[in-house]
């Protein structure tokens, strides 16, 4: 466990501390922006993870309908219904840990980061830094009016909190008259709520770094994702209308009453011409025949 340890130090912890220190000399000292700038850097390096994460929940929501009806179906067999979730998994070419495998790998990232926050907050670690990395003679905690080395009790962690709700709306799949009374789609309903209040009972315990932190991971998650619901989600539902329609054609059929009204008003026209050459044309001992077209 010590070995796995001293990894994630040298890998992780002492860089993340060395480039926090180097974006603080680089600003004046200023923490505050030195944590924007690593976090921008660290949300870009994990980008092709987090993709593929919202690529993979994006294709699991597709089939909840499906997944619904297996549960539906086989509720008082799950053996069945575990072997047709598989199945259905197999011929989707989906996982339930599709997205949630690359999330794993940026938790240790994660907690680092937070642990480097903690220690980068004053010069008593410089110890921990390169020979060639630079170094401010000192650091500047106050950042956009907030010392970021004690606690916000309000202003950041609603910020947060506000942030968090909109990021949940918007990863919430639009759920079909089907599935409003869905326990799935009740319960992430209610995750629009609670989520956001966990992240402000959280952000008030903690250093307002790290609530800095935490707020601009998430509006580069709502960047993210307003991508993922413009590009990828339309694409699935549109290619998904496509195939519906292939395999389902609309025939349009005129009413009944239509097909009905045709002969009886065609009867009449014949009628009235009729009447018309019999009083023009038989005085000239012209007679008409008007055949109907088959």
């Amino acid at each position: 466990m010590s070995f796995i340890k001293e990894i994630f130090r040298a890998v992780l912890y002492i860089p993340f501390y060395n480039l926090l220190i180097f974006f603080a000399w680089a600003t004046g000292g200023s923490v505050g922006w030195s944590i924007v700038i690593l976090t921008i850097i660290i949300r870009l390096i994990l980008l092709p993870s987090s993709l593929k994460a919202a690529k993979a929940s994006v294709k699991l929501q597709a089939v909840q309908p499906k997944m619904n009806e297996i549960r539906t179906k086989h509720k008082d067999d799950p053996k069945k219904m575990n072997e047709e979730m598989m199945r259905l998994y197999k011929e989707e070419g989906t996982s339930p840990w599709g997205s949630c495998l690359p999330l794993l790998i940026q938790l240790p990232i994660i907690i680092i980061l937070y642990q480097v926050f903690q220690i980068g907050l004053d010069t008593s670690r410089y110890d921990l830094l390169y020979s060639f990395t630079p170094r401010p003679e000192a650091l500047h905690t106050v950042f956009l009016g907030f010392n970021l080395a004690l606690h916000d009790l309000w202003i950041l962690p609603i910020i947060a909190g506000a942030t968090q709700m909109l990021l949940s709306w918007m990863t919430l799949p639009k759920a079909s008259p089907t599935q409003k009374n869905d326990p799935m789609a009740m319960m992430n309903k209610q995750m629009i709520f609670l989520f956001p209040l966990i992240t402000i009972f959280i952000a008030r315990s903690v250093p307002a770094a790290l609530v800095i932190y935490w707020i601009i991971t998430t509006i580069f998650s709502i960047g993210q994702q307003y991508y993922v619901n413009t590009n990828i989600r339309n694409e699935k539902l549109k290619t998904k209308n496509e195939n519906s329609a292939e395999l389902s054609p609309v025939q349009i059929d005129e009413p009944k009453e239509n097909k009905a009204e045709k002969p009886a008003k065609k009867d009449l026209m014949t009628k009235v011409m009729q009447g018309r050459l019999d009083k023009q044309d038989k005085k000239k001992g012209v007679s008409i025949t008007i055949r109907e077209k088959k």
